[in-house]
C-alpha cells in the first residue's frame, strides 16, 4: 500500500511540530543552555564556557549553601548572571578581614583565589531570598552591591549542573 504525497507531507508536518513542542517545553521547563561570559566564578568557571542549567529543580528543592545558580539580574531582569550560593533564608552573612562569615562562622573556600576586599556588615538573609557572591571576589558584581542584594527565589532561573563546552574541560558542579 503505498501513500501519497500529501499524506506523507502531513507525517513530516506533524513530526516537526512535535519535536518543535518538544523542544520549547525542554528549553523553557527542563534544562537550559548559558555560556559563561565574565571572569566572575574563576577559577570554577571561566569565559565561554558551556553549560546545563536545570531550570526544574527549585520547583521541589530550595537552593542550597554552594550550589552555582543562574538568576535573572534584579537591577535588569533582562540579563542573566551566574554565582555561587553563599548564604539561604535565615543565614547571617558578614565579610570583615577579607574573610566571609556565615552564622558566625568562617566560611570554607577552597574555591577561591585571593583574599576577599571590603567588607559587609552583618545582615540577615530574607525570607525567600539568598545571597550570592561571585568565586573571583574581587571582580564580581554580587550580593555585596546595592544593583543586586538579596536575590528574590523567583529571579531564580535554575542550577548549573555540567560544563558542557569545551570538551576538555567538561565536569560536573557542586
Amino acid at each position: 500500500m503505498s501513500t501519497t504525497l500529501g499524506e506523507e507531507i502531513k507525517d513530516w508536518v506533524i513530526s516537526i511540530l512535535i519535536a518543535v513542542v518538544l523542544a520549547f517545553f525542554i528549553r523553557y521547563f527542563v534544562v537550559e543552555l548559558y555560556m559563561v561570559e565574565g571572569p566572575s566564578m574563576r577559577p570554577t568557571l571561566v569565559n565561554g564556557e558551556r553549560l546545563v542549567v536545570n531550570k526544574f529543580i527549585y520547583r521541589f528543592k530550595q537552593p542550597v549553601r554552594g550550589e552555582i545558580i543562574v538568576f535573572k539580574f534584579p537591577s535588569d531582569p533582562s540579563r542573566d548572571f551566574i554565582k555561587r550560593v553563599i548564604a539561604i533564608p535565615g543565614d547571617t552573612i558578614e565579610i570583615k578581614d577579607g574573610r566571609v562569615f556565615v552564622n558566625g562562622q568562617l566560611l570554607n573556600e577552597t574555591y577561591i583565589l585571593e583574599k576577599t576586599r571590603g567588607s559587609y556588615p552583618l545582615a540577615t538573609v530574607p525570607a525567600g531570598h539568598i545571597f550570592v557572591m561571585g568565586d573571583n571576589r574581587n571582580n564580581s558584581e554580587d550580593s555585596r552591591f546595592a544593583d543586586v542584594g538579596f536575590v528574590p527565589y523567583d529571579l531564580i532561573k535554575g542550577k548549573a549542573v555540567v560544563v558542557f563546552w569545551p570538551l576538555d574541560q567538561m565536569k560536573s558542579l557542586p
